[in-house]
């Protein structure tokens, strides 16, 4: 297959639009991450962005739409507290698992009653979707497993000659995939952490007298303290992610990485020495170092840097962790640990 690079223009987004009209694949920007794109309500294409990425099928998917209206067409009730919602934070990077309307493909949904929605702020991906007059379900443009895209060139690296057409928009602003929230029921859940943190989240509704909760799946991996030989925890094969990124290896860049954790000052210590070490013995060593003000940038950075690392050939990657109690410390640091598949050093 010949993947069309198209720069974003007018008749270009037209041609990607029709592209998924007809079924094809379409990788376009988002503010989050560059997503792949198939018509949401078309079961064959959906299956074509599993086989195009390697993705697991009870891994569900994002549905994106152009305007907050769309949203009718996919749930068959809107709530006051997803109306809350909307208002507070769409468009941009919060999707919003809901009761999933009839027509929806289970392969959409990874064979779920419920489907995660969002409206993206990106001009481009907005655009895409009101002239292709249908929702978009779209992870992220990567082949599954790897560090997501924030640059068109990563999708190229990723998924050229795999996709009908890549939108070669802008670099992507935030960084890293939306905010998850389950509202299928009475309670806000948060699934996956992102730039819209729990604190706002919880300002947002508690006019309604709800809470923000999250959900234990966030936990269920421990970190494998490679100081002190302990074994990772896995997932049970019979967890049923409601959210991309809870269930799976993501992220991973193609060097072996080790986060260390502790104070700022004794970790860039530890990275000095294990980068000296590791150089003494032959090893190419990236190191991914944030200062602890710089939380957002981290989280615009990380995959990108990760990807640049892989670009050198690096042989290890030693990552410093973040403050993982603020809250975009906590969803940068959800993809650090599984990017490194949770081998940290605790000091």
């Amino acid at each position: 297959m010949v993947t069309k690079h198209l720069n974003v223009t007018t008749e270009n987004i037209e041609t990607a639009a029709q592209i998924l009209q007809e079924g094809g694949l379409v990788a376009f920007p988002t503010e989050t991450v560059y997503g792949l794109g198939a018509n949401a309500f078309d079961a064959i294409a959906v299956g074509k962005v599993y086989a195009a990425k390697g993705r697991p099928s009870d891994n569900p998917m994002i549905v994106h739409i152009a305007e907050k209206e769309d949203l009718q067409k996919l749930t068959p009730m809107i709530t006051p507290l997803m109306d809350l919602l909307m208002e507070h934070f769409w468009p941009g990077p919060l999707t919003m698992v809901v009761n999933k309307a009839p027509g929806i493909p289970d392969v959409t949904t990874g064979g779920l009653d419920t489907v995660g929605v969002r409206l993206p702020s990106n001009q481009t991906a907005r655009d895409l979707i009101r002239k292709s007059t249908c929702p978009i379900a779209a992870p992220s443009a990567n082949v599954s497993g790897r560090p997501s895209p924030t640059k068109a060139k990563h999708v190229v690296e990723d998924l050229d000659g795999r996709i009908d057409a890549i939108l070669m928009g802008e670099d992507c602003q935030v960084g890293i995939e939306s905010t998850v929230v389950d509202v299928s029921g009475d309670n806000v859940v948060l699934l996956r952490p992102g730039i819209i943190t729990q604190q706002e989240l919880q300002q947002a509704v508690r006019g309604l007298g709800k809470k923000v909760e999250m959900d234990p799946a966030l936990f269920i991996n421990r970190p494998r303290d490679v100081s002190k030989g302990q074994l990772l925890e896995v997932e049970t094969e019979d967890f049923k992610p409601k959210a991309p990124g809870m269930k799976y290896k993501h992220y991973a860049p193609k060097a072996e990485m080790i986060i260390i954790s502790g104070e700022m000052g004794k970790v860039k210590a530890e990275i000095e020495k294990l980068q000296s070490e590791n150089e003494l013995n032959g090893k190419k060593v990236g190191v991914i170092i944030f200062a602890e003000t710089e939380l957002q940038r981290a989280a615009h950075d990380f995959f990108a840097k990760l990807r640049e690392l892989d670009g050198q050939g690096v042989d290890l990657i030693l990552a410093g962790a973040l403050d993982d109690s603020d809250g975009i410390g906590f969803a940068v640091m959800n993809r650090m640990m599984k990017s490194a598949g949770y081998n940290v050093i605790k000091l």
